[in-house]
């Protein structure tokens, strides 16, 4: 299958990467920065990197949409696709009625609109084995997501079909794991920074934090620390010593008391 990216973000990056590995012929990526098109071709065979959205005489019948949600009102309009292509964005939370509303509204050939979405985070810098990486598919018809996820079964040992609203409520859930969870990991870093502490005496505690809520039946029943516990004389001191930064003290309470009122709720 002759395939075409649009986007050269960090999604973007490891799906060309990984669908070029899988044998699959990638004809165009698209950036708004063609530098950033270049760097994602150039190591590909036969392969074009493009900053304009005409792809009218692409031989490629597969359009990923690799692109952030706010972007789609702008290079929506500007697409041109050939007729009867499938395009698919790797949206987590923009329902497939709106990408077909769009896409029906700016363009007068037939268009499959489509959602192959990896639930994954993503960078760059970062490499990943998307074999291990759940694969998210929804489609305008069956035809559609059989093609789509024969492509995902290519590149991926777990493939599922979603439909919107069940994959706006996994991204949801995705939020809370992996974006939350990484920026208080960021906190304590900072912490630890301010206090000429080495981040790396609570790198063992982070993992067995993590290994304990993958082997619990449920995360919640290996909580531990002073919220879950009662100890209002720690969750005072920390208090305390949080009087000066305001953003830490409020998330501080609301993961207190948030932890408090699910175990004694």
């Amino acid at each position: 299958m002759k395939i075409s990216v649009i986007g050269a973000g960090n999604l973007a990056t490891h799906l060309v990467e990984t669908l070029d590995a899988a044998g699959f012929d990638i004809q165009e990526v698209f950036s708004r920065d063609i530098i950033n098109a270049k760097k994602l071709t150039k190591d590909l065979y036969n392969s074009t990197a493009t900053d304009v959205l005409n792809f009218e005489v692409s031989q490629a019948t597969l359009f990923f949409l690799a692109v952030t949600d706010d972007a789609l009102d702008e290079i929506i309009p500007q697409l041109v696709l050939p007729e009867n292509a499938i395009l698919a964005h790797t949206s987590g939370s923009f329902s497939l009625t709106e990408l077909t509303r769009l896409v029906s509204i700016h363009h007068d050939l037939p268009v499959e609109t489509a959602v192959f979405y990896p639930l994954m985070t993503f960078s760059k810098a970062v490499s990943v084995d998307f074999k291990k990486i759940p694969i998210c598919i929804e489609a305008s018809n069956d035809a559609v997501e059989q093609k789509l996820i024969g492509v995902a079964k290519t590149i991926s040992h777990t493939v599922y079909t979603v439909d919107s609203q069940e994959r706006k409520k996994l991204h949801l859930a995705a939020i809370f794991a992996c974006n939350f969870t990484n920026h208080l990991l960021a906190l304590s870093k900072e912490i630890m920074d301010e206090n000429d502490l080495e981040f790396d005496l609570v790198k063992p505690l982070i993992k067995a934090t993590i290994i304990k809520a993958f082997v619990a039946q449920h995360p919640a029943d290996v909580q531990t620390g002073p919220a879950v516990r009662g100890d209002e004389k720690t969750i005072k001191a920390h208090l305390a010593a949080l009087a000066d930064n305001q953003d830490l003290l409020t998330i501080y309470k609301t993961m207190t008391k948030s932890i408090q009122n699910w175990h004694n709720g």
